[in-house]
């Protein structure tokens, strides 16, 4: 039986709403009705495009939420300033392109080190946790540790595609995960895990001990147009339950 959490991003709330400019469906209303209904975090990517999630989305939801916000963000100046200004429970950052669609790998620990130092010491002063967004890799967690990181969260979105497609070579990278869960948790850093992350796809990875959290946002979004939003978490949390 596994105890970790469930976090939900609620940016496809605000690409739906974006996409015709209306004030409707709410992000907020989204979070609300997801703590009513047993996440335990809410995450929410704050892009330099605003794409989805916009500034005032932010506010609203340091301001009425009860349960922890993780703020996901681009190690920017623009970023650390609206960081310190919310003091979310805890910082994802995360690399961001413009042209991607979604986040496409971890966050290159070795070539951004200094800046990731510099952010993750004034971001942690004002209280507010600091997670690195990286691929299961020793070096990116030894740099994370190094950095000051409180917590990794391990890109499972390569590993979700393979087991949704029944490729062979999704034992591979499972086993690249557990070595990196653990060789993370040794050293004494948080694990977390997301992207990619559906009904299938949970199983295996709730059954790593070492996961204390799971942030999934696109394909509960995604399924409550189906079943609605309360009996997808409810179902997630089953699934993590269970494993």
């Amino acid at each position: 039986m596994s105890d970790a959490r469930l976090g939900l991003n609620i940016d496809h709330v605000a690409t739906v709403r974006n996409a015709r400019g209306e004030n409707y469906p709410s992000p907020l209303r989204a979070a609300l009705d997801a703590e009513k209904f047993g996440v335990d975090g809410i995450t929410a990517h704050l892009r330099e495009d605003r794409r989805h999630i916009r500034d005032e989305d932010i506010k609203d939801l340091s301001d009425n939420l009860s349960i922890p916000l993780n703020l996901e963000m681009a190690p920017t100046q623009e970023m650390l300033e609206i960081a310190l200004r919310h003091k979310p429970n805890a910082c994802c950052i995360v690399p961001e392109k413009r042209e991607e669609v979604t986040t496409e790998g971890g966050i290159d620990t070795l070539k951004n080190f200094e800046t990731l130092k510099r952010f993750t010491t004034e971001i942690k002063n004002v209280g507010t946790r600091v997670s690195l967004f990286i691929d299961a890799d020793q070096l990116h967690i030894d740099k994370s540790f190094e950095i000051g990181a409180d917590i990794i969260e391990i890109h499972t979105g390569s590993y979700c595609k393979l087991i949704e497609s029944d490729d062979p070579n999704a034992s591979k990278q499972l086993e690249k995960i557990i070595l990196a869960i653990e060789y993370a948790s040794k050293i004494g850093l948080e694990v977390h895990a997301g992207h990619g992350i559906t009904f299938q796809s949970i199983k295996p990875l709730a059954n790593l001990k070492l996961i204390k959290e799971f942030n999934i946002g696109h394909f509960l979004i995604s399924e409550s147009i189906y079943i609605g939003l309360e009996n997808a978490i409810g179902k997630m949390k089953s699934l993590i339950k269970e494993s």
